[in-house]
């Protein structure tokens, strides 16, 4: 089947698919006599299996490791479980994260006047170098910004 095809069934876009193999997450598809990508079953599979990982927010990396779990049928079930208890602990430290901005910008919210005067509690915070009620991004186990806080600020 044809690339849009693959998409319609998978539920993955077409772009998505053609990053997914730029990037190597998976397989580049056969192609045509005539150049054209063409998936078969078995790469639809594979690709549903990346869109509920990603609807899940698990990141490409994470996705990667379990697709490879996923094809290693003599993997061990504690690395796939270890890996899902990882980003769940992520997801709820980032849900704290969130909770306590929601909470300090309803405190803000609730301080300003909202009128024609200039003077507004919000742009003040904003304006401190260390915001009120906020903590610095977390960082991944590597070091690096996590992706889901990349995903959040834009």
């Amino acid at each position: 089947m044809n690339i849009g095809e693959a998409a319609k069934q998978s539920g993955v876009s077409a772009k998505m698919i053609r990053y997914y193999e730029q990037t190597g997450l998976i397989p580049a598809a056969q192609r045509t006599d005539s150049g054209y990508r063409d998936y078969s079953e078995k790469d639809v599979h594979m690709l549903s299996f990346v869109r509920r990982a990603r609807d899940l927010g698990f990141s490409v990396e994470v996705i990667g490791e379990l697709l490879g779990l996923w094809t290693d049928r003599s993997r061990r079930s504690v690395d796939v479980r270890q890996l899902a208890e990882g980003h769940l602990s992520n997801l709820r430290r980032k849900i704290e994260e969130l909770e306590a901005m929601s909470s300090t910008l309803e405190t803000l919210i609730n301080a300003c006047h909202g009128d024609h005067r200039p003077d507004c509690p919000i742009i003040a915070d904003l304006e401190k170098s260390e915001p009120t009620g906020t903590s610095r991004e977390p960082k991944s186990r590597a070091g690096a910004v996590d992706p889901a806080t990349r995903a959040l600020r834009r």
